[in-house]
């Protein structure tokens, strides 16, 4: 069979939604590149996705249905059909339904696929079942809420618009791992005379491109933020215009907030000394264009939101959103371009059922409920490894009683917990449409090659487990692309005067975002005042105040994305190890040498990693960069058994970043 070369899109939970271009050759993927007519990605990847036909084709890939026969998390199944699994899936869920409730069968998905058809199909079928509703809110809710707080929902500005700019601040957001195709823009502003400042907690990756690289102490970025200001309101540095006709309460802000954060008490809180902060405001206020690139990070503390609420309102006091190449970008905001409601189908739902958090799993699984959850159903996530208290989470999946059926390519830290495995697709099995959070365009995706195996889509798999159910309403009788049809039918502003011919065979197109002088809130203005509010006026508030001496940065990887990409022995040869990084200091109080075992421990549990000592790392930090499986893990756990279930002060998101521990070294 002759070669091709096959437009797809890369599925995974990051910013850029690059456009790939897959080599296929009797039915396999062969090579993967990128596509260089993306108008954002331009034709190059990461170091993941450059060789994404081994993670497709991976001798570890699930290929069959499979059925429990040993204990719970010691991997002992045995092949069954389709058939058989949905049978006895249906049945297990029809007794439970009767003797408990349709509530006692809950849902857990988050992002292991961003295709709107693909990672939403499960919302209709768990709807018209009458389950429990999942939260889902483990990523950066805090982040999208602080902006909303304060810019409603105005749309971010391009992230190309970083190349206008002549100052940039690079705040909690280590582009280098986790937004590579934003660093060219940032390159080409630098090489125009633009100052380029990384804001973070350590040494990262993205240090290299700064020129100034600035320490915060974890946690501290609203009082950074609100240091800066004062600042800025101290030295007449503010666009005095531009908040008159464009600001809702800056007076206020003025008046009652920014006194209390003069260079002197916000250098005791964040740790950067006063001549920096002096420096960096005086530089950003006198910018043309000054532009703030906001990580997630710093958005996962119980202050989360209304750190990102304060650094959003930064710029607008020198008139930055005004101006091409000013401003500060969280994200993109996307949602509307496609009607889902078409998919999630919520006028199934003939009462409200219950709602969990999926941060609180291990609560949700281990705690008395009435009804107790007797069934977990996991798809495109991998909880046991992902979720916050890991130990918890664990004993939760463990129970005997949890009839717990996960979808998956891989036999992950969840499924070796399953009690039935069901053999998922790929995206290059998939038919989808895709949106970005990193960048205004959307792109359209058709199997590259046949279903791995006896692998299913997602769509395809609750279209049978519909079946199963006696479920006869229509939308289970569509296959995949008869949805996206009607998703692309469907009016949206987002999609007037697309390119449809463009995007009909699998090219990138711009949404059509609206330009306009006024915000999306409710005043028009920029509302830093926001009377909606139990706190009106954005403040610091300080991080979680734990017991042990050091805080734990869970920290992204260049070569891994969560616990995604563990299959690959190449990616894991490239992080050397499950390495947990202190400063040097730090290691001599304790006695401790390079390369040894350690336990991190808190009063969640204890977690054997290798020890890497480096001054990129301040004192009083330890740095824990990707989530490892258990299976490749030093020890029995890995860094989530160290994280709280806290939530955060708004959103109720993720607290991964706001928790302490301490370091000993291990016995031989």
């Amino acid at each position: 069979m002759a070669c091709e070369t096959v437009r797809s899109v890369c599925p995974y939970d990051c910013p850029d939604a690059c456009g790939l271009l897959i080599e296929v050759e009797d039915g396999q993927a062969i090579s993967v590149k990128g596509d260089p007519e993306h108008p954002h990605t331009k034709g190059f990847l990461c170091s993941k996705m450059n060789r994404y036909h081994d993670t497709v084709h991976s001798a570890r890939r699930l290929t069959t249905p499979l059925l429990r026969t040993g204990p719970k998390g010691t991997g002992q199944f045995q092949p069954i059909s389709w058939d058989e699994a949905i049978t006895q899936i249906c049945h297990r869920w029809r007794n439970i339904i009767e003797q408990q409730g349709a509530e006692a069968i809950l849902p857990y998905s988050y992002a292991g696929t961003m295709g709107q058809v693909q990672r939403n199909a499960g919302h209709p079928f768990f709807h018209r079942l009458g389950a429990s509703l999942l939260e889902r809110t483990i990523c950066a809710s805090a982040k999208g809420l602080g902006w909303e707080m304060v810019m409603g929902k105005t749309p971010a500005p391009p992230p190309n618009h970083v190349e206008q700019s002549d100052f940039i601040i690079l705040w909690g957001s280590n582009t280098a791992a986790t937004s590579i195709h934003t660093l060219p823009g940032i390159k080409k502003a630098r090489a125009n005379g633009a100052e380029v400042w990384l804001i973070e907690t350590y040494e990262t990756p993205t240090a290299a491109i700064a020129d100034n690289t600035v320490l915060v102490k974890p946690g501290s970025d609203g009082a950074l933020a609100l240091g800066l200001m004062h600042i800025l309101v101290r030295d007449n540095l503010t666009d005095d215009q531009f908040l008159a006709e464009k600001i809702q309460g800056f007076p206020e802000l003025k008046n009652q907030i920014l006194p209390d954060y003069p260079p002197e008490h916000v250098s005791t809180l964040t740790g950067v000394d006063i001549p920096i902060l002096e420096q960096m405001a005086k530089s950003f206020g006198q910018a043309s264009a000054p532009y703030i690139i906001l990580g997630s990070g710093l958005s996962r503390y119980i202050n989360g939101a209304m750190s990102v609420r304060s650094i959003v309102t930064l710029p607008a006091l020198v008139g930055a959103y005004g101006k091409p190449g000013g401003g500060c970008f969280v994200g993109t905001s996307t949602g509307s371009a496609y009607n889902m409601k078409m998919i999630e189908r919520t006028d199934f739902l003939a009462e409200m059922p219950r709602t969990m958090n999926m941060n609180q799993l291990g609560d949700v699984l281990t705690k008395p409920l009435d009804p107790p959850v007797a069934s977990l159903y996991v798809y495109h996530a991998n909880p046991a490894a992902v979720n916050p208290d890991q130990n918890k989470v664990v004993t939760g999946l463990a129970r005997e009683d949890l009839f717990t059926v996960v979808y998956e390519r891989f036999m992950t830290d969840t499924a070796l917990y399953a009690d039935i495995v069901l053999p998922a697709c790929s995206s290059l099995e998939t038919s989808d449409i895709y949106r970005s959070y990193g960048h205004y365009y959307t792109q359209r995706s058709f199997p590259v090659i046949s279903p791995v195996g006896q692998s299913k889509s997602n769509w395809d798999t609750f279209a049978l487990l519909a079946q199963g159910m006696g479920f006869d309403d229509p939308i289970f009788h569509k296959n995949a692309e008869e949805m996206i049809e009607q998703l692309l039918d469907s009016t949206s502003p987002l999609l007037e005067n697309i390119d449809m011919k463009k995007f009909s065979t699998g090219k990138a197109v711009e949404l059509n975002i609206p330009n306009s002088d006024s915000y999306a809130t409710p005043s028009g203005k920029i509302e830093i005042y926001n009377p909606k509010l139990d706190e009106p006026l954005p403040r610091y508030l300080p991080p979680h105040n734990g017991d042990y001496p050091l805080r734990l940065m869970t920290a992204p990887s260049l070569h891994a994305l969560n616990s995604t990409f563990q299959e690959r022995d190449d990616l894991r040869l490239k992080q050397e190890a499950m390495l947990l990084q202190i400063n040097p200091q730090e290691a001599a109080s304790r006695q401790l040498t390079d390369e040894q075992k350690v336990c991190a421990f808190n009063e969640l549990g204890e977690v054997t990693f290798i020890l890497k000592i480096t001054d990129k790392v301040p004192t009083g930090i330890a740095v824990a960069e990707g989530v490892w499986w258990m299976e490749f893990a030093p020890g029995k756990r890995s860094v989530n058994a160290l994280t709280s279930q806290r939530l955060t002060d708004a959103g109720r998101g993720s607290t991964f970043y706001d928790n302490t521990i301490d370091i000993r070294a291990i016995e031989k």
